[in-house]
């Protein structure tokens, strides 16, 4: 006689289930500061928040096919209690709550800790190139801005010749003119913008991706995502950058992982795409336990070959020693069992191969509520082993 039960659909340890009560603990005040008293009816922080987790740990990031889901999916329903939140609200949540969003991160980093996870002993650091939701054909440059000037002013100089001649019947011209007219006003300030920007190139739809190396000398319109990840295989430290390379990069991620836990690392892992000698000697300044090769050591390492260049500088030098040995060479080695993982699953399992959002602070919102949605599931995982 009784209605029936999500609990009785669905597995006792379902996923839902659990992101429910993991938000249940957390303090949503920074949520709710960022709604001012004289706004319209909104739906609870808690209830956002609980749909796009399960959605990011689903590999669903579309806010349209979120909206779908909230009807036809049964675990969705559970967490939007009912509600049919529509993709505007859904993408405006999103949006709006950059600050809030990186506070629940070490929320429910500080919960781990206290059941006795986040193993801090050793992090490792990697970088991947994410895709900008910008198309790459859509990029000025300052010699297609000047040949599409001048294309467009020979263009308006035949047409008002034209509409000249057409004493009768000039409307159409006139409004496409106008249009011309109206491209050409833009084009000194697209060309300043390029100026301020100091790049060669800059894309027209997302003014803030950059066009970044890959492996193989290919090159992807987008954006530098970061992470430092624990023995335990859970994100300590997260962040989206413009960064063409990742030199500058090792410090602040272990501030953000010191930040975020309560202390810095014992040890770091990174590849030698962060080395730089200003990065070995600021680790060992704070009494952390580095392996950064140089790019000659990676080599070196991989493919058992010898150094061609020497290292000079008395940091580079102990760093070359200290992984030759065989105990370096070991704690290298768990780099890329520990953090290569970790981008498999958020990029290949969950489809954060591309972002939805444009502008730097949005796809920072889009990584962080991925990771978020990851180190949930690992600790999901935990738990039911």
């Amino acid at each position: 006689m009784l209605p029936p039960s999500v609990r009785d659909e669905l597995v006792s340890d379902h996923l839902c289930f659990f992101i429910r009560g993991v938000i249940e603990r957390l303090d949503m005040k920074v949520f709710e500061h960022s709604y001012s008293a004289e706004g319209g009816e909104l739906y609870a922080p808690q209830l956002m928040l609980g749909v796009w987790l399960y959605a990011y740990a689903l590999g669903v990031t579309s806010a349209r096919q979120v909206e779908r889901r909230l009807v036809e999916d049964l675990a969705f329903r559970y967490l939007a209690a009912g509600e049919r939140v529509d993709n505007w609200a859904l993408s405006a949540f999103r949006r709006r709550h950059s600050r809030a969003l990186n506070d629940a991160f070490t929320q429910v980093l500080e919960w781990a800790q206290s059941q006795g996870m986040v193993k801090l002993g050793r992090v490792a650091i990697d970088s991947t190139r994410i895709t900008a939701n910008a198309s790459k054909d859509r990029v000025d440059t300052e010699q297609v801005l000047r040949d599409t000037r001048a294309r467009l002013r020979r263009q308006v100089r035949t047409w008002q010749k034209q509409a000249d001649r057409d004493d009768q019947e000039p409307g159409g011209l006139e409004v496409a003119i106008g249009e011309l007219n109206q491209a050409l006003a833009e084009m000194p300030r697209r060309l300043e913008r390029l100026k301020k920007s100091g790049l060669k190139k800059l894309s027209r739809t997302d003014e803030e991706a950059r066009f970044l190396r890959q492996r193989g000398d290919k090159f992807v319109l987008g954006y530098s995502a970061e992470i430092a990840v624990s023995d335990d295989h859970l994100i300590v430290a997260q962040r989206v950058t413009q960064n063409v390379t990742d030199n500058e990069s090792l410090e602040p991620m272990v501030d953000q992982v010191e930040q975020r836990c309560g202390r810095a690392p014992d040890a770091a892992l990174a590849d030698s795409g962060f080395f730089s000698i200003h990065n070995l000697q600021q680790m060992e300044q704070r009494n952390i336990d580095a392996y950064v090769p140089d790019s000659n050591m990676a080599r070196a390492l991989n493919l058992g070959a010898r150094c061609r260049t020497r290292a000079n500088a008395p940091a580079h030098r102990r760093m070359r020693a200290k992984l030759r040995s065989p105990a370096g060479q070991a704690a290298y080695a768990r780099r890329k069992a520990v953090v290569e993982p970790v981008f498999g699953v958020l990029k290949h399992q969950r489809n954060l191969r591309q972002f939805r959002t444009r502008g730097l602070n949005q796809v920072a919102n889009e990584f962080t509520l991925a990771t978020l949605a990851y180190n949930i599931t690992r600790l999901h995982a935990l738990r039911a082993a």
